[in-house]
């Protein structure tokens, strides 16, 4: 019998073995997103009995967290601070990059590790400069407050990501187009920004999913329904009575406004492996 033939088994059982685990970490990764949409599609008592598939499932929590409140506007309200959130980091992000990957001056290391070092600051701690700083604005209770205090962790998180991968860009590139005459801002725009596409696609995605979850913020800055964002909506659903806790809506709510984060990232989700692993080699 050839060494092929008897190394088959063990290539069969580490296969094996590699499948079983692979599934084990999908199951778990993925049964408490499942169990969600199960109970979700049930009402009443229905909610405390362990059913993999309910009996009767209906959608009525979901009829409900439109109907009991202005949910859709939450829901596009969330969208209009995050996407203005990470649209105004990525538009300070980029020349900022270039500055802290390209160009040598003094200072820069620690500038960049005073960047990094900002997002490292727990929320509370920064709470009430930030509200002072809101309520000076005039910016109170308005999605424009929540823009402003959203670059707090969305800025720090996509320069140091971008200045990362900028690092890596080839410096002929730059050079070539220097002594074609090109200005500063011709080469940042026209030659390394498109290069630097994929590791923005993922950047902003990323920094877009952040600022969709934040909570301790939206809530403490804004104050109407109509301002609020889909994370506090979430939090203040109530029940019909002080002792109901009304599960089945907080499931369904958290089932709609999960949906859209996974599609993205299952259609982006080659981008943000490329584009966070291109600038992760030393620099």
């Amino acid at each position: 019998m050839s060494a092929s033939w008897r190394d088959r088994p063990r290539r069969l059982a580490g296969r094996l073995a590699f499948g079983l685990i692979a599934l084990a970490i999908a199951a778990y990764s993925l049964f408490p997103f499942y169990w969600t949409i199960v109970s979700s599609l049930k009402v009443g008592s229905g909610l405390y009995r362990v059913e993999f598939l309910p009996r009767s499932a209906t959608i009525a929590n979901y009829t409900a967290v439109f109907a009991e409140q202005p949910f859709a506007r939450n829901i596009l309200n969330s969208v209009a601070v995050a996407g203005g959130a990470v649209a105004m980091a990525m538009a300070l992000a980029v020349p900022a990059s270039y500055a802290l990957g390209r160009i040598e001056f003094r200072g820069r290391r620690t500038l960049l590790i005073g960047v990094l070092g900002v997002s490292m600051f727990p929320q509370v701690a920064i709470l009430s400069g930030l509200f002072e700083l809101v309520r000076w604005l005039g910016l109170y209770d308005r999605l424009g407050g929540l823009i402003v205090t959203y670059l707090v962790f969305t800025l720090p998180f996509t320069v140091w990501i971008l200045t990362t991968y900028m690092r890596e860009l080839p410096r002929e590139l730059e050079e070539a187009a220097l002594l074609d005459g090109a200005t500063p801002f011709d080469l940042l725009v026209r030659v390394l920004l498109p290069l630097l596409a994929p590791a923005a696609a993922a950047t902003g995605l990323l920094a877009f999913i952040v600022a969709w979850n934040e909570f301790l913020f939206a809530l403490t800055f804004t104050l109407s329904n109509e301002t609020r964002t889909v994370p506090v909506a979430i939090a203040l659903i109530s029940g019909a009575s002080q002792f109901e806790l009304p599960w089945g809506r907080i499931m369904a709510a958290s089932v709609i406004v999960t949906l859209p984060l996974i599609a993205l990232t299952l259609v982006f989700q080659r981008r943000i492996v490329s584009g966070l692993t291109a600038g992760a080699g030393p620099g």
